[in-house]
């Protein structure tokens, strides 16, 4: 029997309390944007310790989410998924990281994401590798933050990450090879700049050039994305790879990325 997938409400207002009791216990995933923003990350959070009997985990958690100065579903989300780690490594748990990577819940995975991101004793190399099967997920929330987790490893070891991420590209999956793209473009999103690339974007040549013909959407607007980052500061450069990649590939993905790259270039 081939599952369906739900296809999630349009706005809060149409989320039965039904669905969002699932939600909230971690029994289902979202299925959009709008059942992720729903959800009450606390009452999950709440539940999960529960259901693993590691309730004593639950109180230094929220007090890291009450000293948050800015309270969003993002900055949460890294209190949680920080706050858990911190907890996780001080009473040597690596049992309960190995739950919430596995959660069928989306947003646990996403906490899970943060237990690698905040993790100093990896390597660049050991980090992106533990981040890769999140990067690879399926569902669209855990992606998002994968990369968001370990964007200052990456921004503070870039030479390094250009050079692992750009064998990164030639993928099989291509939510691996979006990864690539979208960890390192120079300005992203909801992100920390990163300098040197929005004034040098020749330096991620190695990760854009395989891709400037990639067959998945999802990937050309990725890079497209990144094109139109460096564009900000280097529109010069911009211009003259997409008149080298129109030349040099005629394809109808190159020419849609270009498209995307040169939006907001004036002529």
């Amino acid at each position: 029997m081939i599952e369906v997938k739900r296809k999630g409400a349009r706005s809060t207002k149409d989320l039965s309390p039904a669905i969002l009791k699932q939600l909230n216990c971690g029994e289902v995933e979202t299925a959009n944007l709008v059942e992720w923003l729903a959800i009450d990350q606390r009452s999950l959070l709440t539940h999960l310790l529960k259901q693993h009997k590691r309730i004593a985990y639950l109180k230094p958690v929220l007090v890291a989410i009450d000293q948050l100065k800015k309270q969003t579903v993002n900055t949460i989300n890294e209190a949680i998924g920080t706050a858990l780690f911190e907890q996780s490594f001080k009473n040597g748990d690596q049992q309960f990281l190995k739950i919430l990577s596995q959660h069928q819940a989306d947003m646990a995975r996403c906490w899970a994401t943060y237990t690698i991101g905040r993790n100093h004793e990896l390597s660049i190399e050991q980090t992106l590798e533990q981040i890769k099967p999140f990067a690879a997920d399926t569902h669209f929330g855990v992606r998002e933050i994968s990369w968001m987790a370990v964007r200052h490893k990456i921004k503070d070891n870039l030479f390094s990450s250009i050079s692992i991420l750009s064998n990164w590209t030639s993928h099989e999956n291509k939510n691996v090879r979006r990864f690539s793209s979208e960890a390192t473009r120079p300005r992203g999103v909801w992100c920390q700049h990163i300098d040197l690339l929005k004034n040098k974007p020749e330096l991620a040549l190695e990760i854009l050039e395989p891709l400037r013909s990639d067959p998945d959407r999802y990937v050309q607007d990725s890079v497209g994305n990144w094109l139109n980052d460096a564009s900000k500061t280097k529109a010069d450069f911009v211009r003259s790879l997409c008149e080298r990649w129109e030349k040099e590939s005629g394809t109808k993905e190159t020419k849609y990325i270009i498209k995307k790259a040169l939006r907001t270039i004036g002529s």
